[in-house]
């Protein structure tokens, strides 16, 4: 049971040359057949973990479909887009190029260049993203766009003649070999060997598959070559340069041709370096590159899965409970400027430069792995919060496609748009997140649904994510849906409505996780709208019965407002909290200020309370006409001044909003709506005068006062009297001072350039030429605000001024913060 003679002596072909001498050669024989006999660990026969094994195991993307209408499938949708909009010949230059071949058109920018090392990588990601995309979605543009993509590949591939594939010449592993500068030509390589394998596992490209190995049979070839002449302590430390995923793409290779040199080239590109700490349970990230290191444990992972070695199944385990303890941030996410720094100190580290996004891609699939291997609940709640908070936050959804971002930003006052990398852009990026995000939208439905493999079929349910899937082993059709969620609600509302598509009397159980963040006091279950207590096992609540056509199962998930500490354990840092609604990692619109007030209370909910939806009404922005364009008010700095018209989801959108809402709640339908203006807005006009009170958006409970300044004290200094417009313009309105009758808010002139500050001017104060320039200049369009708020809309109170709370996920170029310095 210990190994099959052919593994043996496939190792046996490699050992270094300058091991074979007459004196010693027995000895040093033996010495590296007990070397590789170490290596491969437990002694379990290849494969042999999957025989008898309990492993939930992953459904077809092609059997589940995301509802277009929920944030996932406009995620989904979006990165579609992106995916069509790129163009073959471009994204394949470089690599005919290198062939040889003629090369039409000319290459992408950024990280694809024509110069830069890491030319390819993008590419490899292209052919994973678009053969799990088109498997979800089954989009035949993209179809053919992706296998002309590999074919081109197949056609330079041939030209080259050895069995090499890349987008730059061998001579960067000679480098790497050499042990000399080179920017990690084996991480590019692993990205085009895991598209060519998705190629094929996910749309069925032989031709994929043949490539694939050929490229297997060159770099076995390398690497046998540097361990005969030097050793494989020179190889293992040539793996010190960032290699990606090889052995998780070499070991899934193996699973499908069974060929020993795959097996073998897998352990070699195992990092002993590292994987060793984490054998022994030692917490020594700090100082490692995140992104190198995390695709190492994945492929540790999938060594367990092939050999059965079970170090190797607590090597996946132990990373994960150190990086989700004391390496992660609220969003799951980790890494500081790419790397790990010390256990417990994520005070400090606090940056533009946090959570880069590979990062995150690769810690799900950790996590998912080991879900599927223990069915713990933890590590499905883990994944809900890093898909949620950390893959959701780094797309910009309603815009271009293709605008993604590097880096997560937690620094108190960030924004996604202010980093090293900010967004990026469509043709000259192509980040190492670029890749990596193109394919987390890719197979946003891969980790919803699991089944487990028996006498009766048994699904595990793990997300709330609005989809269909197709349950063909047990005959079954399911829908889950969710009910549009507010701040207001007290509860998460999921419906499943389960058709039979085929005739059998076979029961089937449906297993749906219990969220860690709900409770089970008051958790609402109903069947057919008749309510019952389920099951529950373990975390999962359990349902086995024989399912007929339509039936209706509803369950309501308590969700409420909780809080949690930041992973460092020092005492000075024990009032830094991050918010959340149930899953949803809620950020403060704030330019710096995270100092929030608990009072003497130790409920969360009695400091943070929901903005009701009927405040979006009551939200404004005012503008004016001048130098032939909009201009619109805006709280620039605690100071009103008229910007240029913002972008949607810009913080300029945030500045421009206002929410005016009547002194006397009484008071109703003092703005109605009324037309569109030139630039899309909805101008509302003036109906009767009303006595108003101006809220900065992101300012809850903060008003202008009648000295246009910015105050926490309301009062009869901070009322405004609404009138319409002073000119006579059709839905205009003025603002007159409460205080000083005949007063007004003014821009003090009708001919002004952006940054013009406002002011208050009196009729009779001859300031102005006369009396119709001083209406025009008190004149303002009041207009639909150009920013809502979000339905999970919070307030949170704060020392110096209230705080609005939105889910992270939405946010595009605000500025917030994700940690609050909590204290009484």
């Amino acid at each position: 049971m210990h190994l099959t003679p052919t593994d043996e002596a496939t190792w046996m072909d490699i050992q270094p040359r300058k091991l074979l001498n007459k004196n010693n050669r027995h000895q040093e024989e033996f010495d590296w057949l007990m070397l590789y006999r170490s290596i491969k660990g437990s002694g379990l026969r290849p494969a042999s973990v999957q025989e008898g094994n309990d492993f939930l195991s992953e459904v077809s993307l092609h059997d589940v479909r995301l509802a277009t209408d929920s944030v996932y499938g406009q995620a989904q949708q979006t990165n579609l887009e992106y995916l069509l909009l790129l163009d073959v010949d471009q994204l394949v230059w470089n690599f005919r190029k290198q062939a040889g071949l003629a090369t039409p058109g000319t290459p992408y920018g950024g990280w694809e260049g024509a110069d830069v090392e890491l030319r390819g990588h993008f590419v490899g990601h292209y052919m994973s993203a678009t053969a799990k995309a088109w498997a979800s979605t089954h989009n035949e543009t993209l179809f053919t766009k992706m296998t002309s993509v590999v074919d081109v590949l197949y056609t330079c591939q041939k030209a080259i003649g050895t069995g090499y594939l890349s987008a730059f010449p061998d001579e960067l592993f000679d480098r790497f070999e050499a042990v000399k500068p080179v920017w990690a030509p084996y991480y590019t390589i692993h990205k085009i060997m895991a598209g060519l394998l998705d190629q094929y596992t996910y749309a069925g490209n032989s031709k994929a598959l043949v490539m694939l190995t050929s490229m297997a049979e060159y770099f076995s070839n390398r690497v046998k070559n540097v361990v005969q002449k030097y050793s494989i302590e020179r190889h293992y430390t040539s793996l010190n340069e960032e290699t990606g995923g090889m052995n998780d793409v070499l070991y899934r290779l193996y699973t499908i041709t069974k060929d020993e040199k795959h097996l073998i080239l897998a352990h070699l590109f195992d990092k002993p370096c590292f994987l060793g700490l984490l054998a022994v349970q030692a917490d020594s990230l700090s100082g490692f590159h995140t992104n190198t290191h995390i695709p190492v444990v994945i492929g540790a992972q999938m060594r367990y899965e092939v050999t059965g070695d079970p170090l190797y199944k607590e090597i996946g385990a132990f990373f994960m409970d150190i990086v989700n303890s004391s390496h992660a941030y609220a969003t799951g996410g980790t890494s500081v400027s790419e790397f790990w720094y010390d256990p417990k100190r994520i005070a400090d580290m606090l940056t533009t430069e946090n959570e880069e996004s590979c990062t995150t891609y690769n810690m799900l699939k950790v996590s998912r792995n080991l879900f599927r291997w223990t069915k713990e609940v933890a590590y499905a709640d883990y994944y809900e919060r890093a898909l949620i908070n950390g893959v959701l936050s780094i797309q910009k959804r309603g815009s271009q496609p293709g605008i993604m971002i590097y880096m997560l930003p937690m620094k108190p006052g960030s924004s996604k748009a202010v980093s090293y990398h900010g967004w990026g852009t469509q043709f000259n990026s192509f980040w190492c997140c670029y890749g990596t995000g193109i394919e987390s939208f890719s197979k946003l439905g891969d980790s919803i649904y699991f089944e487990q493999k028996g006498s009766s079929p048994s699904l595990y349910i793990i997300q709330s994510i609005p989809s269909t899937f197709n349950w063909k082993s047990a005959g079954l059709l399911i829908s889950q849906q969710m009910q549009p969620l507010t701040s207001t609600d007290s509860a998460l509302r999921v419906s499943f409505i389960i058709s039979s598509n085929q005739s059998n009397n076979q029961a089937s159980t449906i297993n749906i996780r219990i969220p860690s963040w709900t409770s089970l006091d008051n958790f609402k279950a109903s069947l057919n709208s008749q309510k019952f207590v389920p099951m529950l096992q373990g975390s999962f609540i359990s349902i086995m019965r024989n399912w007929a056509s339509n039936d209706n199962l509803v369950l309501e998930y308590p969700i409420s407002i909780h809080s949690e500490q930041i992973k460092d354990d020092r005492p000075e840092y024990s009032s830094l909290h991050a918010i959340f609604f149930g899953p949803y990692l809620l950020a403060g619109i704030t330019t710096g200020d995270w100092d929030a007030k608990s009072g003497n209370s130790n409920s969360v909910s009695d400091w943070i309370s929901p903005v009701p939806s009927t405040y979006n009404s009551q939200l404004i922005s005012l503008t004016q006409q001048s130098l032939n364009k909009t201009l619109f008010v805006s709280n620039s700095n605690l100071s009103l001044t008229m910007q240029d018209t913002p972008l949607a989801g810009s913080h300029s959108a945030v500045q421009a909003t206002f929410r005016i809402y009547p002194q006397d709640s009484k008071t109703k339908h003092y703005f109605v709506s009324s037309h569109k203006t030139s630039n899309g807005s909805k101008s509302k006009g003036t109906t009767t005068d009303a006595y108003v009170m101006i809220e900065p958006f992101d300012m809850p409970s903060m008003v202008v006062t009648n000295t246009l300044s910015i105050s926490n004290t309301k009062g009869s200094d901070s009322t405004f009297r609404l009138i319409p417009g002073l000119d006579g313009t059709a839905n205009s309105a003025s603002l007159e001072l409460s205080t000083k009758l005949g007063c007004y808010m003014s821009t003090g002139a009708v001919d002004y350039s952006t940054g013009q500050k406002l002011l208050v001017l009196c009729k009779g104060s001859g300031k102005l030429r006369d009396d119709a320039t001083f209406n025009r200049a008190a004149t303002f369009i009041p207009v639909d605000g150009v920013r809502q708020y979000d339905p999970l809309s919070f307030v949170a109170k704060g020392q110096k001024r209230n705080f609005l709370l939105e889910p992270l996920m939405g946010l595009k170029d605000e500025f917030y913060t994700v940690y609050f310095n909590v204290r009484a």
